[in-house]
């Protein structure tokens, strides 16, 4: 007997298939950051508009959904763990013993 495990099978686990409770708090944060923003400061210009709605910007880019990953924000944290870590590995292989010089 085979099965056939579907690619979307964590999906489910998700909310919406798309969002993480983490990324929806933060998606949320950042919209309603935006929001007040416009409504308190009130602005009078282009640039100061585009100030106003960055927050809101930034998280939605940070929860969107990208291939091969879940969202930007998980592809940001894995390429930071990568070149945070160690980059050196250890050969243990099969001529371990002819790397250090050993003769039988």
């Amino acid at each position: 007997m085979e099965f056939l495990i579907p690619a979307n099978s964590k999906k489910s686990m998700l909310i919406l298939g798309v969002f993480d409770l983490f990324d929806l708090i933060l998606f949320i944060t950042g919209v309603s950051i935006s929001i007040l923003a416009l409504f308190l400061l009130q602005p009078g210009s282009l640039l100061w508009a585009i100030i106003d709605i960055t927050p809101g910007l930034v998280c939605g880019f940070l929860v969107m959904p990208i291939p091969n990953y879940r969202n930007t924000r998980i592809l940001l944290l894995e390429m930071y763990n990568f070149f945070t870590s160690r980059q050196k590995f250890i050969w243990k292989g099969w001529c371990i013993r002819d790397e250090y010089g050993e003769k039988k």
